[in-house]
């Protein structure tokens, strides 16, 4: 069970090992995607150069952060399941992949703003940009971008993980038992890209948010001012810039991080 001891620390292992991997397997994809969504525009921000500018940050934040997610999402789903309601499966789902992201999110935050002005800034060393950060804004600046980061994360789960489990569900029924890991990845690939193409202008308002300049109006923090002067300037392609590295870097991760996942934890239990 996900809920007892060896449950939560198996799901604790599985999560962070399958972090690491999707993340440093597709960090160039989310490179350019930022670049493509930075305010100074794809060649300025880098363009193809440098393209694992900011990798410490995320192969130091990698682990905890899927661990925390995966950790409280199982014992979310263990704590909220009911055998009388097999109905409410998907709500159950929502609500703990909601949990999840806000916890995980406490540590992805620190992670994603120091990785983020790295990629834009390939000249610059990722110590050096957290160093800056620190000097220039101190801790606060480290957490700029959490509520448009959590503003992304939770309708991107609520789309996602629902998804992937019908998936997994309607695929184990259809052959009699319960999936194999490569097809729990296969609904990951779909659950995520999917996800990830409705979710693509919060996503943009979160980077531009991160990347401001202290002082700006994006450095406070607004969502909806992000995603208004987004549309002003460059229109709906602007809110969806980076749609399609998004999408491929998602479905792969999805592929890889629900199906490494899922292998790890059959292997650890």
């Amino acid at each position: 069970m996900a809920g007892s001891g060896g449950g939560f620390w198996v799901s604790l292992a599985a999560g962070g090992i399958a972090g690491v991997c999707v993340d440093l397997i597709l960090f160039p994809l989310d490179t350019i995607k930022t670049r493509l969504q930075s305010p100074q525009g794809f060649k300025k921000a880098g363009g193809f150069r440098g393209i694992y500018a900011g990798v410490p940050s995320a192969a130091i934040g990698s682990f905890p952060n899927a661990a925390a997610f995966f950790a409280t999402y199982e014992y979310m789903k263990y704590a909220l399941h009911s055998d009388s309601s097999q109905y409410l499966a998907p709500v159950t789902h929502m609500v703990a992949a909601s949990f999840g992201e806000v916890v995980a999110c406490l540590i992805r935050v620190p992670s994603e703003v120091v990785k983020q002005r790295a990629q834009v800034s390939p000249s610059s060393s990722t110590f050096q940009v957290l160093s800056n950060t620190l000097y220039q804004e101190g801790i606060r600046g480290l957490y700029r971008g959490y509520k448009s980061t959590v503003l992304r994360e939770i309708p991107f789960s609520l789309v996602q993980f629902p998804i992937w489990e019908s998936l997994k569900d309607l695929w184990s029924w259809k052959q009699g038992h319960v999936v194999d890991s490569w097809q729990s990845a296969v609904c990951g690939a779909f659950a995520g890209g999917f996800a990830a193409a409705v979710t693509t202008p919060l996503d943009v308002a979160k980077t531009r948010i991160m990347l401001a300049k202290a002082g700006s109006s994006n450095a406070k923090g607004n969502v909806l001012s992000a995603l208004y002067e987004v549309w002003k300037k460059n229109g709906v392609s602007g809110l969806f810039a980076g749609v399609i590295p998004r999408m491929t870097a998602i479905s792969l991760g999805g592929f890889i991080f629900l199906g490494t996942y899922d292998k790890a934890r059959s292997l650890l239990l």
